[in-house]
């Protein structure tokens, strides 16, 4: 005798082809958020430039629907600006929002290293030096690019170490304005050698197991950004938008 309930249950569990389509669509669109959330945040789409969902499309060899849900979780992230009469740019960098994530990544972070501390080890120690290792080297090579992408990998290991990578995931949802703004900064003369002594400075105080010393350094190493935020007029302003 056929169970009708059994065929009944299968045929719930097989997707449809309209299902299919949507599963396809939002892949698609999550490849392209990643692709161009990368690409403003090294800031090689820049602030005011403007995305064409039908050239994206082109692109990624994709219909407009993936694109424009793509753009859609962007403007969320506040990447990109969409007007539906003119069209869709990238977001300038909006001084106030800079100024509330450096403040709170201080607070986070200043709290992160002083958890590692207690949870340290020797291997964890090791770890942190070979990272700042292949920060050094880097640095020697003038390759921007992989020096953020180590320098951020060592604020990540200190999560890690401390054994709250939970905090580390909301510190990675507020920073995407700090890094854009690092893009702009770290070319400039003299700044990757003041991030690898403050790292320094928080292995240090680390290795010593003394918690004030690190805390201190890493507060120091976040909060700078702050005082930089003062004196950023010798920066192209149309980076940047002064929140109302």
């Amino acid at each position: 005798m056929v169970d009708q309930g059994a065929i009944s249950r299968r045929a719930r569990t097989v997707p449809t082809e309209h299902q299919r389509g949507r599963t396809r669509s939002g892949r698609a669109a999550s490849l392209i958020h990643t692709a161009l959330r990368d690409e403003i945040v090294r800031m090689q789409l820049k602030p005011l430039d403007t995305l064409n969902e039908k050239q994206l499309g082109q692109r990624f060899g994709v219909s407009r629907t993936p694109v424009r849900e793509a753009l859609l979780r962007l403007a969320d992230e506040g990447l990109v600006e969409i007007y539906p009469q003119s069209g869709t740019f990238v977001s300038r960098i909006p001084r106030r929002a800079l100024y509330e994530a450096i403040l709170i990544r201080r607070a986070l972070e200043a709290t992160t290293v002083s958890l590692a501390i207690a949870a340290m080890t020797d291997d964890h120690l090791e770890v942190l030096g070979v990272n700042q290792q292949a920060l050094q080297r880097a640095a020697r090579s003038g390759d921007t690019s992989q020096f953020h992408q180590i320098d951020t990998e060592f604020h990540q290991l200190i999560a890690d170490i401390a054994g709250y990578p939970g905090i580390w995931t909301v510190i990675a949802q507020v920073k995407v304005q700090i890094d854009r703004y690092r893009y702009i900064t770290l070319p400039q003369t003299g700044r990757i050698d003041i991030v690898i002594a403050e790292h320094a400075a928080i292995i240090d105080g680390m290795r010593r197991r003394d918690d004030s010393s690190a805390v201190l350094a890493m507060s120091e190493h976040i909060g700078r950004l702050t005082g930089e935020l003062q004196d950023i007029e010798h920066l192209d302003p149309a980076l940047f938008i002064d929140e109302i």
